[in-house]
């Protein structure tokens, strides 16, 4: 099985009719360097809104301005620590001197493959820092400008998991944010009185490198082949035996920003080919 992050063509891109996608406004796309963060800063580009992406990998972040310029968007790429407070509120403060900030989406992530029993708190600490800390700091910071925007609406789309509905063995903290990144959208979308949505997307398994980066630490921690884990620990349960690429998640949250989606206020997309409905 084939799990390179894919290339995004342009016909792949859903592209959506929304006054409110223009180049006025502004969406905060966190770990924008690979996966679903750069495929997500691309689709936002691609829906004419001016998009600016933040991630601590310069090199890579860089590259996804240079698609997304490839692609007619626009991008600002700011190198942005999220585990540091002020790197944040620098990279913020800079988003809102390019236009109104209207929509974030909080993708920064990372794996650790551990039992509880073993999982290193240093690692507990630094997941929780940039995986629900960080996405509540940003949401903290962004909601005001949002408020201040010329109709007082916009969203935040938070990168959940179908580790977000069910917690699987060897996955602890990660389990743990993306449970809280549901609670998060769900606090954020209970005082956001219908102007301020907050929403989850929740997928199984995406060809992208933190996918890609697990297979071994899984296997050594089952005791079964790398073959088996892509097999039958990520694809064992779902209807549909292939990952989803990271333009396919991408879309989802450029649909939940959208006018069609007035309705999604503290829910969560489920795409999971059935992984949490069907076992």
């Amino acid at each position: 099985m084939d799990i390179r992050e894919p290339d995004i063509k342009r016909d792949e891109i859903l592209i959506l009719n929304d006054s409110d996608f223009c180049r006025e406004n502004i969406c905060i796309v966190t770990g924008c360097g690979t996966g679903i963060g750069r495929a997500t800063a691309i689709a936002a580009a691609a829906n004419n809104l001016t998009t600016v992406g933040l991630d601590i990998n310069r090199t890579e972040g860089e590259k996804t301005c240079a698609m997304v310029q490839d692609l007619g968007g626009a991008m600002t790429f700011l190198e942005t620590d999220l585990t540091q407070d002020k790197e944040i509120e620098a990279a913020v403060q800079q988003a809102a001197s390019l236009g109104q900030i209207k929509y974030l989406v909080n993708i920064a992530g990372i794996q650790h493959i551990d039992s509880v029993e073993n999982f290193p708190m240093e690692t507990y600490d630094l997941m929780q820092t940039l995986m629900l800390r960080a996405p509540f700091y940003l949401s903290q910071l962004v909601i005001p400008h949002i408020k201040k925007s010329s109709n007082g609406t916009g969203a935040i789309g938070n990168m959940a998991s179908v580790h977000a509905h069910i917690s699987t063995k060897n996955k602890p903290v990660y389990n743990i944010t993306k449970f809280g990144l549901r609670a998060l959208s769900q606090s954020i979308s209970a005082e956001g009185e219908g102007k301020i949505r907050s929403f989850t997307v929740s997928c199984g398994f995406v060809k992208t490198p933190l996918a890609l980066n697990q297979v071994t630490a899984q296997a050594e921690q089952r005791g079964i082949t790398t073959d088996q884990v892509m097999t039958d620990v990520m694809m064992g349960r779902s209807m549909v035996k292939e990952m989803m690429t990271p333009i396919e998640v991408g879309n989802l949250f450029l649909f939940g920003f959208s006018r069609f989606s007035k309705y999604l206020v503290g829910g969560d997309l489920l795409f999971d080919g059935g992984m949490v409905r069907t076992y």
